[in-house]
């Protein structure tokens, strides 16, 4: 048995949610032929075992005759090894073939995540996307899973239709035609059970949604006391999800005892015509009890199909979410093929703004959503005219690792505290890259009061905002990109911490190209290099100094921002 998760899988067939799964299953079909051959054996035993009990009574108990009796005895004991054996086998198989739909899924979505990078949340909320994690590769792995016992189940329900036709026309009739049937009825129940399953999941999704933004936001709803608004909103949503669980719940429930009386009347109708002939002398006492053993049989395989259409359901759905999300295409895809040198100057044409390698450059904007508006132009999350050594941005390969945009909305991810900080989630890399880093973003008490095994949950809640802030300067730092773009990395520290990061921001970037978009002081005054932008365009440049002096604009902008930050750091 091979080890999981299996290396990124590439090539998914996301046109359509049954093309989604036909090509899981042909990506896993060694694995799944190997259940579904298990599968076939395992049912097969067990179809054979009423033939032997009906040979070993008509043949050995009837006729008198011990060596049958014994013969016929072994028989039955060699299906019940086979069976046993099988069925630890096939549920060993079937367990795999889960377990690697489930994982195949879940690394296409993260890859795919982040793909998408900025345009996920655009197009998909949170919970949409928690929700594939959660339930989706579920219902996914139990289509695969059940593949294998379907396979048995209607390779069982031919041969016993079989046996019977040989030994009785009439009874083999019956169920060559009523399993058909049985299938023809229990059809309609199949759309209202999808409908309610898809409604129910989408409800979820959108509680899901609700949820990771009341408890991102909790804090400040107790502040403005908002708490008990939101919760009666979430209360009156799991209402409407509870509702839609119970109509989903009735619409499984109506077609689990369509599984159980449908068959049930074929089985009845088999017992009762193999007695007729019984009594009629058609059959003999043996093949009474071999049809009565068919009977009881076929409730096993029957009521699988059915468990097989329920799931079968229910994983359409579940693909029907996942291809929509790998059917989502970035906003500004990176597919330039052009490499300019890591000493090229990345201009943005649109403000003026010249970023030169080797140099500090801070941007202090009037407004800071032009500043904000710069920052995505050069990380090119937006359009805009940006060139980078001679080509337009959109035309050079690899954007997102040769330029960084940190902002204050980036999240630490979940795990240990290295692998959070770390280039690529691999803090053995270059341990002394990811120490220069935390030292540069004046994190070392962060670090050294957790320590860098130490657990980040999620987005990183244990940590204060200022400590957020330096672990995410510390990863950014640590990336080590061409050009590093910075908004208002400082704004959540306090002042002497922020003179220490000031100072050494510039050396930790030395022969890199770095931007830093604030209106503080502190980090202006360490800049080599201040643009000042209005109205969306660089207006005034050169040290934050002599701009001070000669440029009325920017020192109302500078001393604005440094009133504004003296009061929000006297606040909190």
């Amino acid at each position: 048995m091979k080890s999981l998760p299996v290396k990124d899988p590439d090539g998914a067939d996301h046109r359509s949610p049954a093309r989604y799964l036909l090509w899981l299953l042909r990506v896993q079909w060694r694995s799944s032929a190997a259940g579904a051959l298990l599968g076939v054996i395992w049912m097969l035993s067990q179809a054979l075992m009423p033939a032997a009990i009906g040979r070993a009574i008509g043949d050995g108990i009837v006729a008198k005759d011990e060596r049958a009796l014994l013969a016929w005895g072994g028989v039955l004991l060699a299906l019940g090894v086979v069976q046993a054996v099988t069925g630890v086998l096939r549920h060993r198989s079937a367990v795999y073939n889960w377990l690697a739909a489930a994982y195949r899924t879940l690394q296409l979505v993260t890859r795919q995540a982040t793909r998408l990078g900025g345009t996920l949340p655009k197009r998909l909320s949170a919970g949409e996307v928690v929700s594939v994690g959660l339930s989706d590769v579920s219902h996914i792995g139990d289509t695969l899973d059940i593949v294998a016992r379907g396979s048995g189940a209607i390779v069982a329900i031919v041969v016993v239709a079989g046996i019977l036709l040989s030994t009785s026309p009439p009874l083999g009739l019956i169920v060559l035609v009523g399993v058909p049937l049985i299938l023809a009825l229990a059809a309609p129940l199949l759309r209202p059970y999808r409908d309610r399953e898809l409604e129910h999941r989408e409800l979820v999704g959108e509680l899901s949604t609700h949820a990771t933004d009341v408890v991102a936001g909790l804090r400040v709803l107790r502040g403005i006391g908002g708490e008990a608004l939101f919760s009666g909103r979430y209360r009156a949503e799991s209402q409407r999800v509870r509702a839609a669980g119970v109509a989903a719940a009735r619409a499984e429930t109506r077609l689990s005892g369509a599984e159980v009386l449908l068959p049930g009347l074929l089985i009845a109708l088999v017992t009762w015509g193999g007695a007729r002939f019984a009594v009629n002398g058609t059959i003999g006492v043996g093949e009474l009890v071999a049809f009565y053993g068919y009977a009881v049989f076929l409730i096993v395989p029957l009521k699988t199909l059915g468990e097989a259409a329920g799931k079968i359901t229910k994983g359409l759905v579940a693909a029907g979410r996942v291809t929509t999300l790998l059917n989502l295409d970035p906003e500004l895809p990176d597919t330039g093929t052009a490499r300019p040198d890591a000493d090229a100057d990345l201009i943005d044409l649109e403000s003026g703004l010249v970023v030169r390698p080797g140099r500090f450059t801070a941007v202090a904007a009037a407004e800071p959503r032009d500043a904000q508006a710069l920052a995505d132009r050069l990380g090119r999350w937006t359009p805009g005219e940006v060139d980078f050594g001679g080509a337009a941005l959109h035309d050079v390969a690899d954007v997102r690792k040769r330029i960084l945009v940190a902002v204050n909305e980036d999240r630490l991810f979940s795990g240990t505290l290295a692998a959070c900080l770390a280039p690529d989630g691999d803090p053995e890399a270059d341990r002394a890259v990811l120490e220069s880093a935390i030292h540069a973003a004046c994190a070392e008490d962060v670090v050294a009061s957790s320590g860098l095994d130490a657990h980040v949950a999620e987005a990183g809640r244990e940590f204060s905002g200022g400590q957020q802030q330096r672990l995410r300067l510390a990863r950014a730092l640590a990336a080590d990109p061409d050009v590093l773009v910075l908004v208002e990395p400082t704004s959540a520290v306090d002042a002497h911490t922020e003179a220490r990061i000031a100072d050494r921001l510039g050396p930790a970037r030395a022969g890199r190209a770095t931007v830093v978009c604030t209106t503080s002081p502190l980090m202006l005054d360490r800049a080599d290099h201040v643009a000042f932008v209005q109205d969306g365009r660089v207006v005034a440049e050169g040290a934050h100094r002599d701009l001070v002096k000669t440029e009325p604009r920017y020192a109302a902008t500078v001393t604005r921002g440094e009133a504004a930050e003296a009061a929000e750091r006297t606040e909190t």
